[in-house]
Protein backbone atom coordinates (compact mmCIF):
# COMPACT_ATOMS: atom_id res chain seq x y z
CA UNK A 1 0.00 0.00 0.00
CA UNK A 2 2.50 2.28 1.05
CA UNK A 3 4.42 1.66 -2.23
CA UNK A 4 1.35 1.68 -4.46
CA UNK A 5 0.94 5.37 -2.74
CA UNK A 6 4.47 6.24 -3.06
CA UNK A 7 4.06 6.64 -7.19
CA UNK A 8 2.25 9.70 -6.74
CA UNK A 9 5.61 10.94 -5.43
CA UNK A 10 7.16 9.32 -8.82
CA UNK A 11 5.64 11.72 -11.17
CA UNK A 12 6.63 15.99 -11.06
CA UNK A 13 3.35 18.52 -11.59
CA UNK A 14 3.64 19.28 -15.43
CA UNK A 15 5.21 22.88 -16.10
CA UNK A 16 2.72 24.97 -15.86
CA UNK A 17 1.58 27.15 -19.04
CA UNK A 18 2.91 30.58 -20.01
CA UNK A 19 -0.71 32.08 -19.98
CA UNK A 20 -4.18 30.80 -18.91
CA UNK A 21 -7.55 31.71 -18.13
CA UNK A 22 -9.51 31.43 -15.15
CA UNK A 23 -11.08 27.99 -14.96
CA UNK A 24 -8.24 26.94 -17.57
CA UNK A 25 -5.47 24.57 -16.93
CA UNK A 26 -4.30 26.47 -14.16
CA UNK A 27 -7.55 25.91 -11.73
CA UNK A 28 -7.15 22.25 -12.78
CA UNK A 29 -3.76 21.47 -11.46
CA UNK A 30 -4.84 23.05 -8.50
CA UNK A 31 -4.14 20.75 -5.24
CA UNK A 32 -1.79 19.04 -8.20
CA UNK A 33 0.00 16.72 -5.06
CA UNK A 34 -3.52 16.26 -3.11
CA UNK A 35 -5.13 14.79 -6.26
CA UNK A 36 -1.31 12.87 -7.16
CA UNK A 37 -1.55 10.96 -3.93
CA UNK A 38 -5.58 10.12 -4.43
CA UNK A 39 -4.33 8.65 -7.36
CA UNK A 40 -1.35 6.43 -5.43
CA UNK A 41 -3.49 5.32 -3.07
CA UNK A 42 -6.54 4.12 -5.15
CA UNK A 43 -4.36 2.14 -6.92
CA UNK A 44 -2.81 0.40 -4.16
CA UNK A 45 -6.31 -0.37 -2.19
CA UNK A 46 -7.32 -1.65 -6.21
CA UNK A 47 -3.91 -3.75 -5.68
CA UNK A 48 -4.20 -5.07 -2.66
CA UNK A 49 -7.73 -6.26 -2.96
CA UNK A 50 -7.01 -8.10 -6.04
CA UNK A 51 -4.16 -10.60 -3.97
CA UNK A 52 -5.12 -10.04 -0.13
CA UNK A 53 -5.98 -14.21 0.00
CA UNK A 54 -2.71 -15.10 -1.35
CA UNK A 55 -0.99 -12.94 1.56
CA UNK A 56 -1.83 -15.58 4.02
CA UNK A 57 -0.67 -18.54 1.66
CA UNK A 58 2.48 -16.77 1.37
CA UNK A 59 2.99 -15.82 5.13
CA UNK A 60 2.44 -20.09 5.52
CA UNK A 61 5.02 -20.92 2.74
CA UNK A 62 7.85 -18.15 4.02
CA UNK A 63 7.70 -19.78 7.74
CA UNK A 64 7.40 -23.45 6.29
CA UNK A 65 4.30 -23.86 8.04
CA UNK A 66 4.16 -27.89 8.43
CA UNK A 67 0.58 -27.91 6.96
CA UNK A 68 1.68 -26.46 3.67
CA UNK A 69 4.75 -28.34 2.54
CA UNK A 70 2.95 -29.02 -0.47
CA UNK A 71 2.74 -25.56 -1.67
CA UNK A 72 5.56 -24.66 -3.80
CA UNK A 73 9.51 4.54 5.78
CA UNK A 74 6.47 6.45 8.22
CA UNK A 75 3.75 4.61 6.75
CA UNK A 76 5.20 1.73 6.99
CA UNK A 77 6.46 2.06 11.24
CA UNK A 78 2.82 3.52 11.96
CA UNK A 79 1.24 0.70 10.63
CA UNK A 80 3.88 -2.26 11.37
CA UNK A 81 1.82 -3.51 14.43
CA UNK A 82 -0.70 -3.85 12.56
CA UNK A 83 1.35 -6.31 9.63
CA UNK A 84 2.35 -8.02 12.90
CA UNK A 85 -0.63 -8.96 14.32
CA UNK A 86 -2.00 -10.05 10.50
CA UNK A 87 0.60 -12.12 10.35
CA UNK A 88 0.48 -13.47 13.14
CA UNK A 89 -3.48 -14.68 12.86
CA UNK A 90 -2.43 -15.42 9.09
CA UNK A 91 -0.25 -18.32 10.04
CA UNK A 92 -2.67 -19.96 11.98
CA UNK A 93 -4.16 -22.72 10.87
CA UNK A 94 -7.29 -25.34 12.79
CA UNK A 95 -5.91 -26.63 15.98
CA UNK A 96 -3.53 -24.35 16.01
CA UNK A 97 -5.16 -21.14 17.36
CA UNK A 98 -2.73 -19.30 19.55
CA UNK A 99 -4.86 -16.34 19.35
CA UNK A 100 -8.40 -16.00 19.54
CA UNK A 101 -8.70 -12.43 17.85
CA UNK A 102 -6.80 -9.12 17.17
CA UNK A 103 -6.99 -7.81 20.49
CA UNK A 104 -5.80 -11.16 22.19
CA UNK A 105 -3.26 -11.48 20.07
CA UNK A 106 -1.92 -7.45 20.71
CA UNK A 107 -1.89 -8.11 24.56
CA UNK A 108 -0.04 -11.35 23.66
CA UNK A 109 2.55 -10.19 21.96
CA UNK A 110 3.01 -7.10 24.38
CA UNK A 111 2.93 -9.28 27.83
CA UNK A 112 5.23 -11.34 26.38
CA UNK A 113 7.42 -10.38 23.83
CA UNK A 114 8.93 -6.88 25.22
CA UNK A 115 6.24 -4.18 25.55
CA UNK A 116 5.83 -2.12 22.29
CA UNK A 117 9.13 -3.36 21.07
CA UNK A 118 7.49 -6.92 20.26
CA UNK A 119 5.34 -5.04 17.43
CA UNK A 120 8.47 -4.29 15.31
CA UNK A 121 10.32 -7.72 15.11
CA UNK A 122 11.69 -7.50 11.29
CA UNK A 123 11.17 -4.02 11.01
CA UNK A 124 14.87 -3.74 9.71
CA UNK A 125 14.60 -6.02 6.83
CA UNK A 126 11.38 -4.36 6.07
CA UNK A 127 12.62 -0.87 5.30
CA UNK A 128 15.90 -2.40 4.10
CA UNK A 129 13.53 -4.02 1.49
CA UNK A 130 11.71 -1.06 0.93
CA UNK A 131 14.47 0.73 -1.27
CA UNK A 132 15.70 -2.14 -3.63
CA UNK A 133 11.69 -2.93 -4.35
CA UNK A 134 10.27 0.60 -4.78
CA UNK A 135 13.19 1.65 -6.76
CA UNK A 136 13.61 -1.44 -9.13
CA UNK A 137 9.77 -1.33 -9.60
CA UNK A 138 9.65 2.35 -10.58
CA UNK A 139 12.60 2.29 -12.36
CA UNK A 140 11.62 -0.51 -14.25
CA UNK A 141 8.23 0.43 -15.21
CA UNK A 142 9.45 3.91 -16.14
CA UNK A 143 11.81 2.20 -18.49
CA UNK A 144 8.81 0.06 -20.58
CA UNK A 145 6.81 2.93 -20.45
CA UNK A 146 9.11 5.28 -21.90
CA UNK A 147 11.05 2.70 -24.41
CA UNK A 148 7.53 1.68 -25.22
CA UNK A 149 6.14 5.41 -26.20
CA UNK A 150 9.51 6.30 -27.95
CA UNK A 151 9.56 3.08 -30.81
CA UNK A 152 5.90 2.14 -31.21
CA UNK A 153 3.88 4.85 -30.00
CA UNK A 154 1.06 3.89 -32.44
CA UNK A 155 0.92 0.42 -31.54
CA UNK A 156 1.52 0.83 -27.64
CA UNK A 157 0.19 4.15 -27.05
CA UNK A 158 -3.08 7.01 -26.96
CA UNK A 159 -3.41 10.29 -26.63
CA UNK A 160 -4.33 11.20 -22.84
CA UNK A 161 -7.99 11.56 -21.99
CA UNK A 162 -7.34 14.46 -20.05
CA UNK A 163 -4.33 16.02 -22.49
CA UNK A 164 -4.39 14.94 -26.02
CA UNK A 165 -0.87 16.27 -26.13
CA UNK A 166 0.66 13.62 -24.09
CA UNK A 167 0.66 9.73 -24.86
CA UNK A 168 -0.21 7.17 -22.37
CA UNK A 169 -0.26 3.42 -22.79
CA UNK A 170 -3.00 1.34 -23.88
CA UNK A 171 -4.34 -0.01 -20.89
CA UNK A 172 -3.23 -3.80 -21.90
CA UNK A 173 0.17 -2.76 -22.06
CA UNK A 174 0.19 -0.70 -18.62
CA UNK A 175 -1.48 -4.06 -17.18
CA UNK A 176 1.74 -5.88 -18.99
CA UNK A 177 4.13 -3.23 -18.06
CA UNK A 178 3.22 -3.60 -14.24
CA UNK A 179 3.35 -7.26 -13.92
CA UNK A 180 6.92 -6.97 -15.12
CA UNK A 181 8.16 -4.61 -13.12
CA UNK A 182 6.74 -6.35 -10.21
CA UNK A 183 8.12 -9.48 -10.87
CA UNK A 184 11.61 -8.18 -11.21
CA UNK A 185 11.74 -6.18 -8.01
CA UNK A 186 10.07 -9.06 -6.21
CA UNK A 187 12.86 -11.27 -7.19
CA UNK A 188 15.53 -8.96 -6.15
CA UNK A 189 13.82 -8.03 -2.62
CA UNK A 190 12.04 -11.08 -1.97
CA UNK A 191 14.87 -12.14 0.49
CA UNK A 192 14.33 -9.64 3.02
CA UNK A 193 10.56 -10.54 3.11
CA UNK A 194 10.91 -13.90 4.06
CA UNK A 195 13.06 -12.68 6.64
CA UNK A 196 10.92 -10.22 7.70
CA UNK A 197 8.10 -12.26 8.12
CA UNK A 198 9.81 -15.26 10.10
CA UNK A 199 11.00 -12.75 12.59
CA UNK A 200 7.95 -11.23 12.70
CA UNK A 201 5.94 -14.67 13.51
CA UNK A 202 8.73 -14.44 16.56
CA UNK A 203 7.72 -17.28 19.22
CA UNK A 204 5.25 -18.97 17.26
CA UNK A 205 8.48 -20.77 15.55
CA UNK A 206 10.44 -23.18 17.23
CA UNK A 207 13.40 -21.81 16.18
CA UNK A 208 12.65 -18.38 17.76
CA UNK A 209 16.10 -18.07 19.57
CA UNK A 210 18.34 -18.29 16.50
CA UNK A 211 16.20 -15.73 14.65
CA UNK A 212 16.78 -12.94 16.65
CA UNK A 213 18.46 -10.09 14.63
CA UNK A 214 17.87 -10.05 10.64
CA UNK A 215 21.22 -11.48 10.23
CA UNK A 216 20.70 -14.13 12.56
CA UNK A 217 17.60 -15.24 11.07
CA UNK A 218 19.18 -14.91 6.98
CA UNK A 219 22.09 -17.08 8.25
CA UNK A 220 19.72 -19.67 9.89
CA UNK A 221 17.07 -19.99 6.69
CA UNK A 222 20.27 -20.57 4.60
CA UNK A 223 22.01 -22.85 6.30
CA UNK A 224 19.48 -24.83 7.06
CA UNK A 225 16.99 -24.78 3.56
CA UNK A 226 19.51 -23.04 1.44
CA UNK A 227 18.69 -20.38 -1.60
CA UNK A 228 15.72 -22.31 -3.46
CA UNK A 229 13.93 -23.73 -0.88
CA UNK A 230 15.04 -20.79 2.14
CA UNK A 231 15.25 -17.34 0.80
CA UNK A 232 13.41 -18.05 -2.10
CA UNK A 233 10.26 -20.33 -0.72
CA UNK A 234 7.83 -19.13 -2.11
CA UNK A 235 8.44 -17.19 -4.48
CA UNK A 236 6.42 -18.69 -7.76
CA UNK A 237 3.66 -18.36 -5.54
CA UNK A 238 4.70 -15.05 -4.83
CA UNK A 239 4.84 -14.07 -8.71
CA UNK A 240 1.07 -15.02 -9.19
CA UNK A 241 0.14 -12.45 -6.26
CA UNK A 242 2.78 -9.78 -6.95
CA UNK A 243 2.18 -9.51 -10.87
CA UNK A 244 -1.21 -8.87 -11.22
CA UNK A 245 -0.77 -6.89 -8.23
CA UNK A 246 1.28 -4.42 -9.29
CA UNK A 247 0.03 -4.61 -12.95
CA UNK A 248 -3.26 -3.43 -11.66
CA UNK A 249 -1.47 -0.41 -8.82
CA UNK A 250 0.25 0.58 -12.13
CA UNK A 251 -2.88 0.55 -14.20
CA UNK A 252 -5.04 2.16 -12.06
CA UNK A 253 -2.85 4.90 -11.02
CA UNK A 254 -2.19 6.12 -14.77
CA UNK A 255 -6.05 5.81 -14.91
CA UNK A 256 -6.50 8.07 -12.04
CA UNK A 257 -3.74 10.69 -13.21
CA UNK A 258 -6.48 11.03 -16.48
CA UNK A 259 -9.71 11.52 -14.20
CA UNK A 260 -7.81 13.74 -11.95
CA UNK A 261 -6.19 15.94 -14.58
CA UNK A 262 -2.78 15.18 -13.92
CA UNK A 263 -0.76 15.19 -16.95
Amino acid sequence: MAAAAALAAADPPPAMPQAAGAGGPTARRDFYWLRSFLAGGIAGCCAKTTVAPLDRVKVLLQAHNHHYKHLGMTAVICTYPLDMVRVRLAFQVKGEHTYTGIIHAFKTIYAKEGGFLGFYRGLMPTILGMAPYAGVSFFTFGTLKSVGLSHAPTLLGRPSSDNPNVLVLKTHINLLCGGVAGAIAQTISYPFDVTRRRMQLGTVLPEYEKCLTMWETLKYVYGHHGIRRGLYRGLSLNYIRCVPSQAVAFTTYELMKQFLHLN
